[in-house]
């Protein structure tokens, strides 16, 4: 399945340290894996981290599961390393920290293979600021947020309701669509709170995100299930297109379900759940 196709609803952080996890990681339920050679693994393993997650991905058994390297950025001692090593590894994208603009995009293009997809950490206000012109880059697909360090470079403080990081948040998915990329949200730090972690995988979710990332393997069922559509919003789907079809056929020109009007952006939007769900299901039964 093409990376910018396939379903992101889970999104699990994977130290490329951790041996253990790298293997348990092709056992997971989650629909991407971002395996981090960054912020996740301490300097003095960093070399070590990426000759072991090379030989994991050489390895494979991981899937369906989306594969996404998050390498260090170019700046530093081990990015242009990271590439070289892993850019014919197996996989399916590479996701750049720190970027502000579209030449840090055009830095790590430069040297990949033309055919690799490229994923951009959103984790600076310079990054919201440029987003429209970062998602708009030929190499891009996808888009992370990157929530705790926006927070900390706003100086703002973490509310369950996310008001501080409302313009960001929508200012990455608005990007994201017009270029029509994947958008993913940010981390839920308190891991052991599923009852915190889906309300905010519920907000993410209507605010038009693909799916979320995730720091452990408790979190994925809920994420799973959040970005999912639910059998209601199947069962809606199917008739707004039923009436709206019915419509068309006898010429009435209006079509009306529960009590609202249907019309024909109501259609596509119906036409993209079921999608999503025939995708859902299909990947259930392989």
């Amino acid at each position: 399945m093409d990376v910018a196709n396939r379903p992101y609803r889970s999104v699990l952080y994977i130290p490329a340290s951790k041996e253990r996890a790298l293997e348990k990681a092709r056992d997971l339920p989650c629909d991407a894996i971002i395996f981090d050679l960054e912020d996740a693994v301490a300097p003095d393993a960093k070399v070590a981290a990426r000759d072991a997650l090379v030989a994991a991905l050489k390895a494979g058994g991981f899937g369906r599961r989306a594969r996404i390297v998050r390498i260090n950025a170019l700046t530093t001692e081990w990015g242009l390393e990271d590439v070289r090593a892993l850019k014919d590894a197996g996989a399916d994208a590479i996701l750049l920290p720190k970027v502000n603009t579209r030449s840090d995009i055009d830095n790590l293009a430069d040297l990949l293979p033309d055919a690799m997809p490229i994923w951009v950490m959103m984790e600076t206000p310079v990054s919201v600021f440029n987003a429209r012109d970062i998602a708009a880059h030929g190499r891009v697909t996808g888009l992370v947020t990157g929530t705790n360090d926006l927070l900390k470079d706003l100086g703002s403080r973490a509310r369950t309701d996310r008001l501080p990081l409302m313009m960001a948040l929508q200012t990455i998915v608005m990007a994201a669509r017009a270029a029509r990329v994947v958008a993913i949200d940010g981390v839920y730090n308190r891991f052991k709170d599923n009852e915190g972690l889906a309300a905010e995988c519920e907000q993410g979710r209507d605010l038009g995100f693909d799916g979320k990332t995730l720091i452990h393997p408790a979190q994925i069922d809920v994420a799973n299930r959040a970005f999912a559509p639910a059998s209601a919003e199947i069962d809606l789907a199917r008739r707004q297109i039923a009436a709206h079809e019915a419509s068309a056929a006898s010429g009435d020109g209006v079509a009306v379900v529960d009590g609202a009007i249907v019309e024909n952006l109501h259609v596509i939007a119906a036409r993209r759940i079921l999608a999503k769900a025939q995708i859902l299901t299909e990947l259930e039964t392989t």
